[in-house]
């Protein structure tokens, strides 16, 4: 499970909300059976962004959010097939969760 992958979820209890999660967890730490993920949501129920906080990235062709103030662990049974491979957007990623952890 590659870092900044999209996977579906795979919890039918939560997948209305969230319907796919975004991998930031370093591909060096493969060893453990869960992951760090942040939800993505669909943009339209998002509500108003903190575009840096809140970045919204492409998913199989459709808007997605980055609900970074959501981060979370979740065991690998959770993560579904995979959707996306985000990795061009590793910057944009990166500065939400640097603003998240830094206020930078």
């Amino acid at each position: 499970m590659s870092q900044f992958c999209v996977y579906a979820n795979a919890d039918p209890a939560s997948r209305r909300d969230v319907p796919c999660w975004l991998n930031v967890q370093s591909d060096l730490i493969d060893n453990v059976e869960s992951r760090v993920v942040v939800p993505l949501i669909p943009a339209a129920q998002a509500g108003p962004l903190l575009t840096r906080l809140m970045p919204e990235l492409p998913v199989a062709g459709k808007p997605m959010v980055m609900d970074t103030a959501q981060i979370t662990s979740v065991p690998m049974q959770m993560l579904g097939r995979q959707v996306a491979d985000l990795a061009g957007e590793r910057l944009r990623i990166i500065e939400a969760l640097d603003f998240l952890t830094h206020g930078i």
